[in-house]
């Protein structure tokens, strides 16, 4: 998507919030696509953009890639990734654990990551909230979690939140929620919000008034 495109993009969703986007992909698609209100660094934060994913595993010695390191499968994913990539982490059932901290999440942002979502927990929130990007998780850990999952596979489809994400899925999130929108309807999904948005004002104003 052009950069002017997806710019003007971004203000309109912005202005819609992450319920009416939920409610659109709701009208227009049977799958379940809205995630839990999170936990973030910096919840002012809105999360938009579009998909890049690391794939976690639970931890397992003799699995093919087993010893690679989260900074390497992260740039992986990021490598020629679009503008305003998101990064996803799938939780490898372990989304009581960390996943990342603040100097793995550095590292990604240098490779171009323009926002975190974590279907886990996520160390050093300080560290995260200085990051000046967008990142949104389960919650804030202490302790390491590599004995219990590591990163696996770069872009490929992933659970996260009880939902399918698909490397190239656009993803909102803020203080309420957020959705994951395939990309070949993200324009009709916004279309489709804005619509909600003008329904719901004109069913207020035929309320009565006191």
């Amino acid at each position: 998507m052009p950069a002017d495109e997806q710019a003007a993009l971004h203000s309109r969703v912005l202005a819609l919030g992450c319920a009416p986007l939920v409610d659109a992909m709701g009208r227009t698609h049977p799958h379940r696509a809205h995630l839990p209100a999170l936990s973030s660094p910096d919840p002012d934060r809105v999360l938009f953009g579009p998909v890049v994913t690391v794939q976690f595993l639970p931890t397992r010695g003799d699995v093919v890639g087993a010893g690679r390191e989260f900074t390497d499968v992260a740039a992986e994913a990021l490598r020629g990734a679009p503008e305003g990539a998101v990064l996803v982490l799938s939780s490898g059932g372990y989304p009581d654990i960390s996943h990342a901290g603040g100097t793995k999440l550095a590292q990604a942002a240098v490779e171009g990551a323009a926002g975190i979502l974590c279907d886990g927990l996520l160390r050093d929130f300080d560290e995260l909230a200085a990051l000046g990007l967008p990142v949104w998780c389960r919650g804030e850990a202490v302790r390491w979690g590599g004995d219990s999952v590591v990163p696996h596979r770069a872009n490929t489809p992933v659970e996260a939140f009880g939902v399918t994400v698909v490397p190239g899925d656009w993803v909102y999130a803020d203080r309420a929620g957020g959705v994951v929108v395939p990309a070949a309807d993200l324009v009709a999904v916004v279309d489709e919000a804005e619509r909600v948005v003008a329904e719901d004002a004109a069913a207020l104003a035929r309320l009565p008034r006191r």
